[in-house]
């Protein structure tokens, strides 16, 4: 499980928007370009669920689930080189049976299944954003304003 700790600056019915600083680990992620800079660029903005009632002001720990960003991360990255690939090949496979050439066929084949897999994430993504195991979550109050 991974922490995180911030300072929450909305809070509403469940949700609350909470203020984390940059890490040394921002630099390598790769959705780095993902996060809402807040306020000079050392902040990002997150919206998180809130059970345990925290208010603005409020330091608290925000927990999110490695598995769950590993499951995330596997889809969104791997999922879209593996539809490529098996495309290309079923292109290779599919071209001389309607002797076309291999490798036209290869790449039309692996680049639709591609922006075919860039579809399936992005409706996929937004049922899995809605998920509470793929979001983060404040776990504790650290420090009551």
């Amino acid at each position: 499980m991974t922490t995180e700790e911030g300072i929450v600056v909305e809070a509403g019915a469940g949700i609350a928007w909470v203020k984390t600083e940059k890490s040394g680990d921002c630099a390598s992620c790769a959705a780095a370009g993902s996060c809402i800079p807040f306020g000079g660029g050392n902040h990002v903005k997150t919206e998180v669920i809130n059970t345990v009632g925290a208010a603005p002001g409020d330091r608290v720990v925000l927990s999110f689930s490695s598995s769950s960003l590993l499951k995330a991360a596997f889809f969104l990255y791997m999922f879209p080189i593996l539809c490529l690939i098996a495309g290309a090949i079923a292109g290779m496979m599919i071209a001389p049976l309607l002797a076309i050439d291999e490798q036209v066929l290869s790449a039309v084949v692996g680049f639709s299944s591609l922006l075919g897999a860039i579809v399936i994430i992005r409706v996929r993504g937004d049922n899995m954003s809605q998920k509470d195991e793929y979001r983060p979550q404040i776990i504790r109050i650290l420090k009551r304003r």
